[in-house]
């Protein structure tokens, strides 16, 4: 028994320090992996970047450190990273030429996509060339793809151009099924997001603005493709009407879509004739993650901040979405604008905005904290997708503001919804209620009951109150009177475009316009661009993909495609700030 005991004590002891050495080991090994991902790499010569257009293009890739080991991030591909390759090939000299892979590619805006077409077409100038393939390009990869010198399909494949349309999602009846309706109070005709739960259609003012901007889109997207394939925009609006989306293959090189039906296999083939080596030779290729590697020349003179703030606007984490989509958190954007403030070493900061808004109470403290900053150092806003609603109320007292073309903006206007689920509880559930109480209004907001006229005037004297504190921000920012700013406020959404025609931005272009324009204010000959909030280290990407469940979200967006944001708008609905500066919850543009 005593040996028993004996070797049983050595088995445990044994397993302790096996395991102990084994986690040492693997620790060592995935440090080593990091450090190899991240180490600085070398292009060879005549070498290509091959740019794959496939999952969800969002403003910026947060990978985590399994992705990092793993060399992905489950389909999603960071607009910065992209922007940021496209650039260092265009000035490494080993870099001959762009392949671009088009693929099923999920976009969070067609300004993205013109911000990586506008970086292409820029890589052309040096005298550099651009080689396109797919499968099956969506419009969104096509519009993109059509820049390059040469274009090619699959025999079997297609090119999918059917135009552009906006279907918004009504819930009110759904709701109604369970007892549940919700009690509005707005400022503005053109504040169509709570439409969603409050009627079953488009009123006349929100079908007047998606048809402006749905319409707009469209016209840049047909002019682009116009330019570079040399198809008149009425003939494209024909090939749209006709649905060419399914035509035989044959008609896309006819149509001048394309310039060549390649399988797979023949398309180093027409790389290297573009490299004028030999058919059969292997090509040498770097990827867009490859390129954050390797090194560029521009890194000199004086610091500005590049900060990105894109998705809801929230006050807290604990408000935020159950999931892990990217938000602009109230707290921590004014903590970080405020370090920003008083580091000496940033001359200047551009705020890269990408967010259709959210509550009206977090966008007013950033916007607070945006008017601090500017009296320390130039502040230029760029804007991505979208800088609408609370998105712009966080840009409007910026010295500059750059917005493309397609970029959403304006939707001056805020909204407060509130849930009365007192049928759900009292008729469908049996609950029931009684009541003492203080004072005249001791029970507002009880789920009992719906709010009262009385109540319902405090409400929209109080959302009232909050509009016009956001068009005197929006007034004191550009500039403008209030009268002014009222002409083409009431919630309405503009396209940057319109919105330069309207004064609410100043300069149409992308992110490196907004840095040019901050380094001018900021009278700076020679300069660097940092990104800002930095990306959290490897331990805390581990802890926050274990706990938030990242990499199951992903898979559900990759399972779910276009119905992932209903389900996660559903699921957190109960989360969300009351009183909202945003535009409608899902845009639901395709």
């Amino acid at each position: 028994m005593k040996d028993f005991f004996k070797y049983t004590a050595a088995t445990v002891v044994g397993l302790i320090v096996f395991s102990v050495i084994t986690g040492a080991i693997g620790m060592m090994c995935i440090v080593g992996m990091i450090a190899s991902a991240s180490s600085t790499k070398d292009v060879s010569e005549n070498s290509v970047l091959v740019v794959n257009l496939s999952g969800m293009l969002e403003e910026r890739s947060e990978s985590t450190l399994l992705d990092e080991i793993g060399g992905g991030t489950l389909g999603t591909l960071g607009l910065d990273d992209v922007l940021g390759a496209i650039k260092k090939a265009k000035n490494n000299d080993n870099i001959k030429g762009i392949y671009i892979e088009a693929g099923m590619m999920g976009a969070d805006s067609y300004a993205s996509l013109t911000a990586i077409r506008n970086a292409l077409l820029d890589f052309k100038k040096g005298g550099k060339w651009i080689v396109a393939y797919g499968d099956v390009y969506t419009q969104g990869t096509y519009y993109v793809a059509s820049v390059a010198n040469e274009v090619l399909l699959n025999p079997s494949g297609q090119v999918d151009w059917h135009g552009i349309a906006s279907q918004p999602i009504f819930l009110k009846d759904l709701m109604a099924k369970f007892g549940v309706k919700m009690q509005l109070a707005k400022v503005g005709a053109y504040k169509s997001a709570p439409e969603m739960f409050t009627a079953d259609k488009m009123s006349d003012a929100n079908r007047e603005q998606v048809t402006a901007y749905v319409n707009g889109l469209w016209q840049n997207i047909c002019k682009g493709v116009s330019e570079s394939r040399k198809i008149s925009v009425a003939q494209l609006n024909a090939y749209a009407d006709n649905f060419i989306t399914l035509n035989d293959p044959k008609d896309f090189v006819k149509y001048k879509f394309v310039d060549k039906l390649v399988y797979t296999d023949g398309i180093k083939a027409e790389i290297n004739k573009m490299l004028k080596k030999d058919a059969d030779e292997s090509v040498n290729t770097v990827s867009v993650a490859d390129m954050k590697n390797v090194k560029g020349d521009d890194y000199k003179g004086e610091e500005i901040a590049i900060y990105y703030a894109y998705g809801d606007i929230i006050d807290s984490e604990a408000t935020g979405m159950l999931s892990n989509e990217h938000s602009i958190v109230g707290k921590t954007v004014c903590n970080d604008l405020k370090k920003l403030m008083e580091d000496d070493n940033v001359k200047a900061v551009v705020l890269r905005i990408n967010s259709g808004g959210g509550s009206a109470y977090a966008s007013e403290q950033i916007w607070h904290y945006v008017e601090l900053l500017k009296k320390k150092k130039p502040v230029v806003v760029s804007m991505g997708g979208m800088a609408a609603s609370g998105g712009y109320y966080i840009a409007s007292g910026a010295n500059w503001i750059v917005a493309e073309p397609t970029t959403l903006t304006g939707s001056i206007g805020i909204f407060g919804m509130f849930p009365d689920m007192s049928e759900l509880l009292t008729q469908k559930l049996g609950v029931k209620f009684d009541e003492v109480k203080t004072n005249r209004h001791s029970a507002f907001g009880t789920p009992a009951r719906p709010f009262n006229a009385e109540e319902m005037a405090y409400l929209n004297k109080y959302i009232d109150r909050g509009y016009s504190l956001f068009r005197s921000r929006v007034a004191q920012g550009r500039k403008m009177s209030v009268g002014d700013v009222e002409k083409i406020a009431q919630g309405r959404v503009w396209l940057g475009q319109d919105a330069l025609k309207v004064k609410l931005v100043d300069e149409l272009g992308g992110l490196d316009k907004a840095v040019a324009k901050a380094a001018k204010l900021a009278k700076l000959n020679e300069y660097h661009t940092s990104a800002y909030p930095g990306k959290a280290d490897w331990l805390d990407q581990l802890l926050k993909s274990t706990s938030n469940g990242t990499y199951v979200n992903a898979g559900m967006r990759q399972a779910l495609g276009e119905y992932y944001e209903p389900f996660m708008l559903l699921k957190s609905i109960d989360r969300q700030s009351a009183i909202q500066a945003r535009v409608p919850f899902m845009m639901n543009i395709n």
